[in-house]
């Protein structure tokens, strides 16, 4: 599911809320949560899971035009 099928389906579940007003609070939702992870801080969404940044190191890589 992409964000756009999220904001329709909750919009036809909720038909007292503008379709732009949903946008608008999955932005804010999916923001937080981005701005969560950059700073390196957990996210748990209960039901569903749970989220972190883990660091590691560069893979050295391979030239497939290099003899081995």
């Amino acid at each position: 599911m992409i964000k756009s099928e999220l904001v329709q389906r909750i919009s036809l579940q909720n038909p007292h809320l503008y379709q732009r007003d949903v946008e608008n609070i999955i932005n804010a939702i999916l923001g937080e949560i981005i701005a969560a992870m950059a700073r390196g801080d957990r996210v748990e969404l209960r039901g569903f899971g749970a989220f972190s940044v883990k660091n590691r190191p560069a893979a050295a890589a391979a030239s497939a035009s290099a003899p081995a």
